[in-house]
């Protein structure tokens, strides 16, 4: 099972997929967890949208995504770690939907157009695994030495 998950090609574009993915969810955490206004504004969406365990959600949720962000730039586990983000993103779809105040999205529209499109990029980096420049693909290439 935990082969499955480091399994991966050599593919480029999967590759700058999760790179891309990574730099994401990398600065969407550290923005939440650092700049007070897009805090601000974290925090107003979990309280409108009724998500249950607000504090807990509200400080672990950006911690989860600088750690995905680093796990997806080094391509180390990173099918597990695009279903986390797709999980991250359901919730994500579900607060864009529910709530109707512009003020707490500063630099997004309120359509729930980055999270689709981070859930379409995490099912292909689901699908085709960690691709070029990978921790994945390196430890592979040594396993079948």
């Amino acid at each position: 099972m935990l082969s499955r998950l480091m399994e991966t090609t050599n593919n480029r574009v999967a590759g700058s997929v999760r790179i891309m993915l990574g730099v994401i969810f990398m600065m969407t955490g550290l923005m939440k967890l650092l700049v007070s206004r897009l805090s601000e504004a974290w925090s107003g969406q979990l309280l409108a949208a009724d998500i249950p365990l607000y504090t807990l959600s509200r400080w672990s949720v950006p911690l989860v995504e600088v750690a995905l962000g680093f796990a997806l730039l080094l391509g180390v586990f990173a099918r597990g770690a695009v279903s986390i983000a797709i999980a991250i993103m359901i919730v994500a779809t579900y607060v864009h939907l529910k709530v109707h105040d512009p003020s707490l999205f500063p630099l997004q529209p309120s359509a729930p157009v980055i999270p689709v499109m981070v859930m379409l990029l995490s099912f292909y980096v689901l699908c085709r695994g960690a691709g070029a420049w990978s921790v994945d693909l390196k430890n592979q290439r040594r396993s079948l030495i």
